[in-house]
């Protein structure tokens, strides 16, 4: 599928979340929204991702609408973000049905180089101890993706991420939730 551009709809997307409800992104028409396609639950650089937004959640607009969908199945998903206390919106996405549908690309190679290129946020992933639960290749293969939807339902960035660390940047992603 060919990969979401600027002014693209944003993705109709209906699925289970972490908190036990169903989440349906045409619901949030209105309201900016920050959706990011993460790898799968145990993934290393996913969990220091999602550790690094928790950290810095009260920067964030009080208002502010973050969804991360995850290659996983609900269980593991709420088994494994437990420990983060993550305070939006987390979804499972079981067939891997919406990653393809909004061109989430795979290179193993990309993302088995991610350590040699960010030897830091490797050694944070060892630290924290984020070890990867699966050897499939096609879960690690998976690079993820940052989109900005706007309050029109359209999309205002699509950042498709070069390797598995190089998401879009927390300053910009709370600039796009001021409003700025």
């Amino acid at each position: 599928m060919p990969k979401l551009v600027v002014g693209d709809s944003a993705p109709s997307i209906v699925l289970p979340s972490i908190d036990g409800t169903t989440f349906d992104l045409s619901a949030l028409k209105g309201k900016r929204v920050l959706l990011s396609f993460f790898r799968f639950d145990s993934c290393p650089f996913c969990n220091l991702r999602i550790h690094r937004l928790v950290k810095r959640w009260n920067e964030f607009p009080e208002d502010t609408v973050m969804v991360g969908v995850f290659d996983s199945n609900i269980a593991a998903l709420k088994k494994r973000m437990k420990k983060h206390k993550v305070p939006f919106t987390l979804v499972a996405d079981e067939t891997y049905e919406h990653f393809l549908g909004n061109g989430v690309e795979k290179s193993l190679l990309k993302a088995m180089l991610t350590p040699l290129k960010s030897p830091f946020n490797f050694l944070e992933t060892l630290f924290r101890g984020y070890v990867p639960m699966t050897l499939s290749p096609s879960k690690l293969s998976t690079l993820p993706v940052d989109i900005l939807i706007d309050e029109n339902g359209k999309i205002v960035k699509a950042h498709y991420c070069k390797d598995t660390v190089s998401h879009l940047s927390i300053d910009t992603m709370i600039e796009f939730a001021q409003g700025n």
